[in-house]
């Protein structure tokens, strides 16, 4: 282990480095989806729920690496403003399953246009190419298996 100070060791931290750029990143969307009364991750919640139809609580929490609690804190205000429907599943009465309502949808649809916005000026400020290269190396980043299973470590 080397004797690097506090400062080194915050700004070699990839933990620091992806929470830091996933804040400034989501502020700038935050900003163009204020309008719509959404804010990113609901945003996301909803074409989620478009894009693959109704999903228990556990796999939507699954899809977004997130876990149970935190994604249920984020669905209360879209089922309270009547976003999204929470119903007993079909395969499993215990278990609660997610629906995109009418309202949802519409809302979703009018939050687009924030979101493209935000796409297009982080694509210029950052540029396409490199912004399609982030996408792809944090998409690894979440496929990896960090836990040490696959290499029989703890």
């Amino acid at each position: 282990m080397t004797a690097e100070g506090p400062a080194t060791m915050t700004q070699e931290c990839n933990c620091f480095a992806v929470r830091s750029a996933a804040r400034h990143v989501t502020q700038l969307y935050d900003q163009h989806l204020a309008a719509s009364g959404l804010r990113t991750t609901q945003f996301s919640i909803l074409s989620k729920l478009e894009r693959n139809g109704p999903m228990t609580i556990n796999r939507l929490a699954e899809e977004m690496a997130t876990d149970r609690t935190t994604l249920g804190r984020n669905i209360l205000p879209l089922a309270r403003d009547g976003l999204i429907r929470i119903a007993p599943a079909a395969h499993d009465r215990r278990a609660k399953e997610l629906h995109l309502t009418a309202t949802g949808a519409k809302r979703r649809q009018t939050a687009l246009k924030g979101w493209a916005e935000a796409q297009a000026r982080f694509e210029e400020s950052f540029g396409r190419q490199r912004a399609a290269q982030l996408r792809n190396m944090l998409r690894a980043v979440v496929a990896t298996d960090f836990t040490g299973a696959d290499r029989g470590q703890p």
